[in-house]
């Protein structure tokens, strides 16, 4: 596994997501099917960062916290999708979260782009 194997998991993700999301509050098959396939990845995703972090964020001197907030960040914007289908399956107002997993996201990928591993935009 890898830095490409997590970046595929998380565009895959996001872009299920928004399929899901589009699905969401109508009541068939494959909404359900599109929302167990988020499901899967978020648990790809997870595993993959944290493999990640065990292979090589544990041996970059100095950069051990900013790791550890991304995880959780990373498991916050998790945690966003997941409540933003949900809320939308439940016909609730999706607003809040929908812009908590935005600004979220947001944070975790700048705070990606700046640690040593993976791509180097900046």
């Amino acid at each position: 596994m890898g830095t490409h194997l997590h970046i595929t998991a998380w565009v895959l993700g996001i872009i299920l997501f928004f399929v899901a999301f589009a699905l969401a509050g109508k009541n068939d098959k494959g909404a359900k099917i599109v929302h167990m396939i988020v499901r899967l990845l978020y648990l790809i995703i997870i595993a993959t960062g944290v493999e990640l972090y065990v292979r090589t964020g544990m041996k970059i001197p100095g950069f051990g916290g900013e790791y550890i907030g991304k995880m959780i960040l990373g498991i916050l914007v998790i945690g966003f999708m997941e409540m933003t289908l949900v809320r939308k399956k439940k016909g609730k107002s999706v607003t809040g979260v929908l812009i908590g997993f935005i600004i979220f996201a947001i944070v975790t990928i700048l705070l990606g782009l700046r640690l040593p591993i993976g791509f180097h935009i900046f």
